[in-house]
């Protein structure tokens, strides 16, 4: 019986001592012990979610409500009745600078913007750009959100990004897609070919809006659909990309207006002197051959002709007729440049002033 009693005391004292060990160990060896879960835990991933994204970039995204009298088109005599117009808006600085677009605020008598805060504020019109379909607002106000920004971003095709405004005046709601076109960030854009294209949902309201990436940083400001008479046309939205929007919004603070030089001609991408077109993006481009030029424009005050190859401006090459339109554009006018050109085969040096591109001219 004592031996007995003896052996079941020792195998109670081994068990607790490996008890013991085994609880003891991970603090030494940085053993994790297996937790229990169901086998649905076990297999399920965490979910996909860009709450931070939106959590950066909302606060900065307001509401804008205009107000504005015109005559009623549908009165037999006339009458003016108050017109209201709903869009979006994006916080660009502490100071109170708003981007938004210029269709959303243009001919505005009174135009309010609501924070996501609460807060209504009364917004002043600095500047707008047709071209650009740009408009910057100003607001006075302390503790504003401001959208997270970076000057040397360069967003890609194929890149995540969200859409956020304020569709239909439902409220701000963030749509997702992803860029399928980079658009183009100089001054001389014209036209829905140069924006940046994406397929997050923009409706009416959402104009003026933030687009920003899968970090909460903003992309472009949210312009429009595309839209074709009797068709229904999905998936194709516009911004304007953030470098040209940027650049944009500081010359309508600091001058109230964006001015574009012109040099008044055509041009077409050529492959060689002998004016072969430039036709796929896997030639090289030898210069922009010149089809028209404009009677009493700066190119025809500087001899410039027809069949001239433009070959590079103030010492700089360029990959495509956009780049050239750009570096003319973001000259200030009355300023001369110094071009060389290929004439029936012979290169050489032709100083041209560029102008002012007039809004009649456009």
């Amino acid at each position: 019986m004592l031996k007995f009693l003896l052996f079941l005391g020792k195998s109670i004292a081994y068990g607790l001592a490996l008890a013991l060990l085994i609880l003891m160990l991970p603090q030494y060896t940085g053993i994790q012990l297996p937790l229990w879960s169901s086998h649905t835990e076990q297999s399920e991933p965490g979910p996909v979610s860009y709450n931070r994204a939106v959590r950066r970039a909302a606060p900065a995204v307001v509401n804008v409500y205009t107000r504005s009298r015109v005559v009623d088109p549908r009165s037999l005599r006339p009458r003016t009745i108050e017109r209201q117009e709903l869009g979006s808006g994006v916080i660009m600085s502490a100071q109170g600078y708003i981007l938004t677009n210029h269709h959303v605020v243009y001919g505005a008598d009174h135009i309010e913007v609501a924070l996501q805060d609460g807060r209504w504020l009364e917004a002043v019109l600095i500047g707008q750009d047709e071209i650009t379909d740009l408009a910057v607002l100003y607001v006075q106000a302390d503790n504003l959100p401001v959208i997270p920004q970076d000057t040397q971003l360069e967003p890609q095709v194929g890149d995540l990004v969200l859409a956020i405004g304020n569709p239909l005046n439902l409220g701000q709601t963030i749509t997702q897609g992803i860029i399928s076109a980079n658009g183009n960030n100089g001054l001389s854009s014209r036209g829905y070919i140069d924006f940046m294209r994406m397929d997050a949902a923009i409706n009416k309201g959402n104009s003026g809006g933030a687009l920003v990436n899968s970090n909460g940083t903003l992309v472009g400001i949210n312009a429009a659909a595309f839209q074709l008479q009797n068709q229904e046309i999905q998936g194709i939205f516009f911004a304007v990309p953030y470098q040209l929007a940027h650049n944009i919004m500081q010359k309508l603070i600091q001058h109230g207006r964006v001015t574009r030089s012109h040099l008044g001609v055509s041009g077409e991408a050529v492959v060689n002197a002998a004016g072969d077109r430039l036709i796929s993006t896997g030639q090289t481009l030898y210069g922009l051959t010149i089809p028209s030029v404009n009677p009493g424009g700066p190119a025809a005050e500087a001899d410039l002709r027809v069949g001239d190859i433009i070959l590079s401006i103030a010492g700089m090459q360029f990959d495509n007729m956009q780049q050239a339109m750009n570096l003319i554009a973001e000259t200030a006018p009355d300023t001369e440049l110094l071009m060389e050109i290929d004439r029936n085969g012979q290169r050489m040096p032709l100083p041209v002033t560029v102008r002012e591109l007039r809004r009649d001219m456009r």
